[in-house]
């Protein structure tokens, strides 16, 4: 288990490349389970034989050696990933094989840095604490989403437009937070790392994970573009609104994602999809998401402008105006928090394996995983109508028993 929560973070920390169609961590593993399987396949045959060896066999973390009588030089090519035609030979002697007789890096010509096969067990331990900090992450943000869609449904005095957005926010989150469950179960599962031959269903993890996100976002434009709505416009539809609103939030995204898929199937085909190394795929994701959030701040401006005229009319419209500010405030800040975060994280280049790229990894796993609590708190155990709701409740359950 820790040597694939090893091989996980490897593969976040190092950019995406083509060795022979896998990675080499990916491939070496899949070699040593072949090698070990043979080793024990010959050894039981010669047992029944009755042949005698000298040197058992045996894997050193890059080729396997198989078993040799006293005396014999065994000669095995380079790993395949080191992309050489050099061979590497030991001896069987009576003390039991040899070093190499030329060593790898000189017998293979290689520009492969191997650092990956001899990782600290602080590094394992590093991507082993980063894996359940962002578990419990997104477990405590399934959780409160869940509470709080159960809240918002369960009282009548909730049902409105307002917390009918809020309800497909809070499944955007929920959406994404299945779909990295799933995705890490793949990962950690017995049967996905394959070298030449990854099983479509991990193909559609990642597909599913991007989509949620472009949800995220396509909703949290929605909030913004319904407060800015609310606020410069005295009457409209607010039925039609969220029929739009719901047709074009989970529709946009799923024409962007058909995109990006149809990309990665005809220019990237690599792996599981979870990493890239071609730019111009990965900004078919990432223009909408830019684009929503530019789009979020040009209606905060608009709110704004609409707040400074709101202070010049009598008091009475002032109060009416009131009973918005706490919900502009709490979606300015999840858009200014979310679009921060996201420009950070995408655009801040740090060399990989350094000890700021882990950092930066810590960092964005820990924020991207709490987004939907805070998006639960903010919309829902804050809002004053569902504490006021809550009171009543606790008011009248009270009374019945005291009664």
């Amino acid at each position: 288990m820790m040597e694939k929560v090893g091989i996980l973070g490897v593969l976040l920390l190092t950019p995406a490349k083509s060795f022979l169609d896998c990675h080499p961590n990916v491939k070496l593993v899949k070699e040593e389970e072949d090698c070990m399987r043979n080793l024990l396949f010959h050894k039981s045959l010669k047992s029944t034989e009755n042949i005698s060896v000298q040197c058992s066999g045996m894997w050193d973390n890059l080729t396997c050696w198989p078993a040799a009588p006293l005396g014999e030089t065994v000669s095995k090519l380079c790993p395949d990933f080191f992309h050489s035609e050099g061979k590497v030979q030991r001896n069987c002697t009576a003390n039991g094989w040899t070093e190499l007789f030329i060593p790898y890096e000189d017998a293979c010509v290689f520009n492969v840095t191997l650092h990956f096969l001899n990782e600290s067990p602080d590094t394992h331990l590093y991507f082993s604490s980063v894996r359940t900090v962002y578990t419990v992450g997104y477990a405590l943000s399934l959780i409160s989403l869940a509470i709080a869609i159960a809240i918002l449904c369960l009282f009548r005095k909730l049902h409105c437009t307002r917390n009918y957005i809020h309800i497909q926010l809070f499944i955007s989150f929920i959406l994404k937070a299945i779909f990295i469950f799933a995705r890490d179960t793949l990962l950690f599962s017995e049967n996905t790392y394959h070298c030449n031959s990854y099983p479509v269903g991990c193909k559609f993890v990642p597909i599913f994970s991007n989509y949620c996100i472009l949800a995220n976002y396509s909703w949290l434009l929605v909030e913004g573009h319904f407060l800015f709505t609310l606020v410069s416009r005295s009457f409209f539809s607010l039925k039609k609104h969220l029929i739009w609103y719901i047709v074009l939030s989970w529709g946009l995204p799923l024409i962007v994602i058909v995109a990006w898929s149809c990309a990665r199937y005809f220019y990237e085909d690599e792996g599981c999809w979870e990493t890239g190394s071609h730019e111009w795929i990965l900004w078919i994701l990432r223009v909408p998401v830019l684009l929503s959030i530019c789009t979020n701040l040009i209606f905060f401006l608009g709110i704004l402008r609409v707040l400074v005229s709101k202070l010049r009319m009598p008091d009475a419209r002032r109060n009416e105006f009131s009973q918005y500010k706490k919900l502009i405030k709490s979606t300015f800040f999840l858009v200014a928090v979310f679009g921060l975060h996201y420009m950070v994280f995408v655009f801040l280049r740090v060399e990989a394996s350094s000890s700021m790229s882990k950092i930066k990894m810590f960092a964005e796993l820990v924020l991207s995983s709490t987004q939907g609590l805070m998006v639960a708190t903010l919309y829902c155990f804050m809002n004053g109508e569902v504490r006021a709701a809550g009171a009543q409740v606790c008011s009248f359950t009270c009374m019945t028993f005291c009664v």
